[in-house]
């Protein structure tokens, strides 16, 4: 082979693989977390001390990929929430550094906007995401770009996470999307069909919102961006184990002990996973790990998805050719497939350390293009 076949070889292949690359970790199970909570039960705020000591004790243990913190919608005590805010964050890094940290801030150029934007700018090393509520709505992509330059000046690991709550907001998503800040886009189902005069249900919203759903999906496919699902309003009672990770525990659990609730959140969650979503909100803590296991691939099948890709591997036809696979002929379209399930479970965090290994053994064997096909996120060159 001569030097310049060799060269040109190297470049159609990623050499040492940084996930990174690839797009790095997804949202996941994001939960929404009220900052200063209502009670109704005495028909008062806590103060400042009584959600500290909730944070503490909720905040720190969860099990959710991301902990929304929300100062829009969901926040009437802005200023508290705040001035909680300021003080817990650092804590909760320091306490949980594997937990993504996001804040919805109101609306853009907002007085409310202003006051969130004054917080982060206060702790840029402990938000992860900003999300940014009706993106786009009043000033187009600007809003992404003028706020993609702010968090430039105060921590470049900051991302965006525009909300898309308005069909304005959707016509534009192509250029919402396109900077490098923003790496997933939220469907924020309520304020969408409330724009368009649709009514949703909680049990149907799904199907009644499909035409719209499937379109940001497009857009974001060809962009290389993820979605994250609408946000589930749903309140059950109790949660599944969090050591039930194969489905059929999952089925056993829910017909066993699951509410209607429960079944409902699951059956979205299901959905939402085989639309290729890559992040869904709960605002129920009882829901984080159903909708977990409903998302990621289970042990039995990644353990599977490897089987398939070690035949491929040994057959020579990763790149080309057909293998007959437990009674099943598989060629380069399922082998792709398998790699995808794989790197789903890696972003998801839920892939072990041998298992990361040998995906990137794999991935190491296959032209720049082929990977681009597979997985659209991230940048490589």
């Amino acid at each position: 082979m001569n030097t310049e076949t060799a060269k040109q070889k190297s470049n159609n292949k990623i050499k040492k693989l940084n996930y990174e690359a690839l797009g790095g970790m997804w949202p996941g199970i994001q939960l929404y977390y009220p900052p200063v909570k209502y009670a109704p039960s005495l028909g008062i705020y806590e103060d400042l001390e009584g959600a500290s000591k909730r944070m503490k004790k909720h905040a720190h243990a969860t099990e959710a990929h991301t902990l929304i913190f929300d100062l829009e919608d969901g926040c009437r005590q802005k200023e508290m929430s705040r001035t909680l805010l300021e003080k817990e964050l650092p804590l909760l890094r320091e306490a949980r550094p594997d937990v993504t940290i996001a804040v919805r801030v109101n609306s853009f150029r907002t007085e409310e906007y202003i006051n969130d934007m004054s917080l982060i700018r206060k702790l840029p090393e402990c938000v992860d995401v900003v999300m940014l509520s009706k993106a786009g709505e009043v000033y187009g992509p600007a809003e992404i770009r003028d706020l993609s330059n702010e968090l430039a000046m105060l921590n470049t690991e900051i991302t965006i996470q525009p909300i898309i709550e308005h069909p304005k907001s959707l016509k534009i998503a192509p250029e919402l999307m396109s900077y490098s800040t923003v790496k997933h886009v939220v469907f924020g189902i309520h304020d969408f069909s409330k724009a368009m005069g649709i009514n949703i249900t909680p049990v149907g919203w799904i199907d009644e919102l499909h035409y719209f759903l499937n379109q940001l999906m497009f857009e974001a496919r060809i962009s290389g961006k993820g979605v994250i699902g609408g946000v589930e309003t749903l309140i059950g009672q109790g949660a599944m184990p969090s050591n039930f990770l194969e489905p059929h525990d999952v089925r056993r659990w829910l017909d066993l002990h699951g509410d209607d609730e429960a079944r409902i959140v699951f059956k979205h969650a299901v959905r939402e996973r085989e639309m290729g979503l890559t992040g869904k909100q709960v605002i129920h803590p009882g829901h984080i790990h159903l909708c977990k296991v409903a998302y990621t691939p289970s042990p039995t099948d990644i353990a599977l998805k490897i089987r398939i890709l070690k035949a491929a591997i040994d057959a020579d036809a990763l790149l080309g050719g057909a293998i007959k696979f437990d009674g099943e002929m598989l060629d380069p379209p399922m082998f792709g497939k398998a790699l995808q399930t794989l790197l789903r479970a890696y972003a998801l965090r839920a892939l072990k350390e041998e298992d990361m290994d040998f995906t990137l053994d794999v991935l190491n064997q296959l032209p720049l293009q082929v990977i681009r096909q597979n997985w659209p996120y991230g940048e490589m060159e």
